[in-house]
């Protein structure tokens, strides 16, 4: 009877030998592609050599990875089980890679850092532009979108950090996160457009009440904590346009269509063309937390932004 080797004993002895880390990428690449030619091109090897290999990691582990029918590749369910291990192996391996040939005072490495596209446009660009005149060897992967999404880039090995908006939506023991800032939303519209809460100097919630609202997508945070908010005040928001990006939704608002609720980073930044008004007390905030994985520390490049950000 053939012995079973569960997934966690292979990730434990899966360097020592080193073909086991080939055999990884050789399934992963075939997992993703669904076809094994595909997949022996892309990974620059025979593909019998990358069949023979996949089939003897079938054997270490025990069981079929893949079902294999003409013309049609799908996973097992142990293919499926193994599947998230191994590119988190991979993207592990790459990272560690990439801290060993950091050289001396960070003259050479990468970090991989996500953020929503509000902080993209609104507290990332003068950290990044300080970061970069500091350390210009250092090259700086930005991977744009919604906390959600970003959690489980993270989860899977492919960021190093991520700013994030708390609460998050799936909290995870997996991460630790660290909040940076509190962060006041504004009211924003075009100065041809009457003022929103009849010319006071602030404007609330309610007064939003019969404004046609520029909004963002699904999925966005700013959406989801607007949307709650006008709901807490007993109406539901009136959208003359909805689903863009941050830079649709701000141009949007400049052309009149009208008015939306965004950082006071992003209006400062941004205000060029619109009239930004304060929200009365209580307002509405948001929570900025930086985020990276709880089992594998940051990379020493990552370490460094994460520190000009702390201290921002």
């Amino acid at each position: 009877m053939k012995r079973l080797v569960s997934i966690g004993s292979f990730y434990r002895d899966a360097y020592p030998g080193g073909m086991q880390f080939q055999q990884l990428q050789y399934f992963v690449a075939v997992a993703e592609t669904r076809h094994f030619t595909r997949a022996a091109e892309l990974v620059h090897v025979a593909q019998p050599s990358l069949s023979q290999q996949i089939r003897a990691l079938e054997r270490e582990l025990g069981a079929d990875l893949f079902l294999r029918a003409r013309g049609n590749i799908t996973l097992t369910d142990a293919g499926e089980a193994l599947l998230p291990l191994a590119r988190r192996i991979l993207a592990d391996t790459e990272t560690a890679r990439y801290e060993v040939q950091e050289l001396v005072q960070l003259r050479s490495g990468r970090v991989r850092l996500g953020a929503t596209p509000s902080l993209c446009t609104g507290l990332l660009p003068d950290v990044l532009h300080a970061f970069h005149d500091r350390y210009p060897g250092i090259r700086l992967l930005i991977e744009e979108g919604g906390s959600h999404d970003l959690v489980r880039q993270l989860a899977r090995g492919a960021l190093d950090l991520a700013l994030v908006v708390l609460p998050l939506p799936t909290p995870s023991p997996a991460l630790t996160t660290v909040e940076l800032l509190r962060e006041d939303l504004v009211v924003v519209s075009s100065p041809e457009a009457p003022k929103p809460g009849d010319g006071r100097r602030t404007v609330r919630i309610a007064d939003l009440e019969g404004e046609r609202l520029v909004m963002f997508r699904h999925g966005y945070d700013l959406r989801e904590l607007t949307v709650a908010a006008c709901r807490a005040e007993g109406f539901e928001p009136d959208f003359a346009v909805e689903g863009g990006e941050m830079d649709a939704v701000l141009g949007f608002v400049r052309a009149g269509l009208g008015v939306a609720v965004v950082p006071r980073m992003v209006a400062a930044r941004s205000g060029r063309g619109l009239r930004v008004t304060p929200l009365a007390r209580p307002g509405l905030r948001r929570t900025i937390a930086l985020a990276h994985r709880s089992d594998v520390a940051p990379p020493r490049a990552a370490r460094e932004l994460q520190r000009m950000l702390l201290e921002r």
